[in-house]
């Protein structure tokens, strides 16, 4: 029988290895969310967004996943988001950035619409009433402020 410790160590091993990196002493992998996460005990994370696996959302060709937590992160917000060949209506009642990473992200808002692409940046303001749309498959990641986006 293996005991708990190798088997630990097994693990960390195979994460290691597929993230091509050291965990240090006091860090730890979480993977509870659906995704890999380390934590470092200085309350830094590091996210491999290429592990997030979005979740739908109330739209059909909308999904998400937070990947921060309010206790984690309690001032910014987080997330991956995708859409699919879909456009949806939204008030922002917090500040976001998008940092598209594959695909087309456009911002309708007032008639006009803003274009992004892999590694551009979209901010949004507060109070923003816009429709995020794409006329492909396109995955971003959101970050918020505050935190608590819903």
């Amino acid at each position: 029988m293996i005991d708990e410790k190798t088997v630990r160590n097994i693990v960390e091993k195979i994460v290691n290895e597929k993230l091509s990196e050291k965990i240090y002493p006091g860090q730890t992998v979480e993977t509870s969310e659906g995704f890999t996460k380390i934590k470092d005990p200085s309350g830094i994370l590091k996210i491999a967004e290429k592990t997030v696996k979005c979740e739908p959302f109330s739209q059909d060709g909308v999904a998400l996943k937070d990947v921060t937590t309010l206790k984690e992160a309690p001032h910014m917000g987080c997330g991956i988001m995708e859409l699919d060949h879909t456009s949806f209506e939204w008030t922002l009642t917090y500040d976001e950035y998008d940092v598209v990473l594959e695909g087309v992200l456009e911002i309708e808002i007032d008639g006009r619409i803003l274009t992004a692409h892999p590694g551009e940046i979209i901010y949004i303001p507060a109070n923003s009433h816009i429709h995020f749309q794409t006329p492909s498959f396109t995955r971003y990641v959101y970050m918020t402020y505050p935190a608590d986006w819903q």
